[in-house]
């Protein structure tokens, strides 16, 4: 029995005589798959993906354009990363540029200087700006023991109530702590927080209004320094979040080095050691985690594997990495290889954070000589049901 076929009037198979028996001679290849697709019931649509196989014996799959890229960018100095939170990059604000062009200056040999920086926004039931700088001025934080006195650009002795009211009307205003790690050898700490601001406006672009003040009532010297949020055109000052993570504290550790001069081997090899068990973001840290971004979260120090380590030496990576294993931060995968976790950053901040209050509680009660026996303090196993010793002391009062 022979099927009847309708005629074709789409293709020139209208033109092929009635008795071929080979439809592919009478049908165009498109016009074909088209009229058997639609004469059946159950249609099978095939959608082509990408292709996921790179090919047996691949160790590693290759990553996209932009991704190499990326890496490449960041290997020449050109972009900073940060690992264990996700942050992007400011595209807008001043001073991204500049912030480029302070970090390929630093080396191994620069001076370490610690920057530490927070933007206040100014709201109806914040604490007004007065009241912390009546706290920086407190008495005991100078060198001498006496009440400090906050400086700006030209006075040693400036006017912080009218500081205070020019800050009024603004939207928000930066706190900045600036610690550099030789600061009792630095001749004046007032002339380096003016040098250092005045390269800070030739990046920014702008004059700056700001006060500071120096304490020295830690085992550091540090100096506060407060700007206002709005620049010399009256606009709201904004600054690139590169240069207050970065490009700041790279100015600041060239300035402590053109003074001191660049860092001894031995001043090189104290300071590794002091970062491997540090309860800190170190740069060590940074060094580990822009390793740990290029190769999707691993670090790979054996011999022989050509890490990025910036020129530090392997064994004090290695120490490091063990330390953050012990703290949980870190999960080995074999000798000499790890997996960071993407908290390490924020942990070991906050770490550092949360030493750095302990020690001001205890130079705090030093200073008011008070004694506290180890029978006063208690642990905080975090169960919140049961109440320490302090707690109790206060309820039975």
């Amino acid at each position: 029995m022979q099927a009847h076929q309708t005629p074709c009037t789409r293709c020139h198979c209208a033109r092929q005589p009635a008795n071929s028996h080979n439809p592919l001679q009478r049908h165009d290849y498109a016009h074909l798959a088209h009229a058997r697709a639609m004469t059946r019931d159950d249609d099978l649509h095939v959608r082509l993906g990408r292709i996921r196989d790179r090919g047996r014996g691949s160790a590693r799959r290759a990553k996209p354009f932009i991704a190499r890229a990326l890496a490449a960018a960041e290997k020449a100095g050109g972009l900073q990363r940060r690992s264990g939170r996700r942050t992007r990059s400011s595209a807008f604000g001043r001073g991204r540029a500049a912030s480029i062009a302070a970090v390929r200056l630093m080396s191994d040999r620069t001076r370490s200087v610690a920057v530490k920086a927070r933007v206040v926004r100014h709201r109806a039931r914040g604490a007004p700006l007065g009241t912390h700088m009546a706290y920086l001025r407190r008495e005991g934080a100078t060198k001498d023991g006496a009440p400090g006195r906050m400086f700006d650009a030209e006075h040693d002795d400036a006017d912080r109530r009218a500081f205070a009211d020019r800050c009024q009307s603004d939207r928000h205003h930066f706190r900045f702590i600036v610690s550099p790690q030789d600061a009792e050898q630095l001749s004046d700490l007032r002339a380096f927080t003016r040098d250092l601001m005045a390269q800070a406006e030739r990046d920014l672009g702008t004059r700056l209004d700001w006060v500071g003040i120096d304490h020295w009532n830690t085992d550091n010297p540090h100096i506060h320094v407060i700007v206002r949020g709005r620049s010399d055109d009256g606009h709201d000052l904004v600054i690139a979040r590169d240069y207050i993570s970065h490009g700041l504290r790279a100015r600041a550790a060239h300035l402590a080095t053109l003074e001191l001069g660049p860092r001894s081997d031995l001043e090189i090899r104290r300071d590794l050691d002091t970062q491997v068990e540090a309860d800190r973001w170190t740069n060590l840290d940074r060094v580990l985690a822009r390793e740990a971004a290029q190769h999707d979260g691993i670090v790979d120090l054996r011999p022989g594997v050509d890490a990025g380590a910036d020129g530090h030496p392997r064994t004090a990576l290695v120490g490091r990495m063990q330390k953050l294993e012990r703290l949980g931060l870190a999960e080995p995968l074999g000798p000499a290889r790890w997996r960071l976790s993407e908290h390490a950053e924020p942990v070991m901040r906050a770490l550092g954070e949360r030493n750095d209050i302990i020690r001001r509680i205890h130079r705090g009660l030093a200073d008011q000589r008070i004694e506290r026996s180890v029978t006063d303090f208690a642990f905080d196993d975090g169960d919140a049901t049961r109440p320490n010793r302090a707690a109790r002391r206060a309820r039975s009062r």
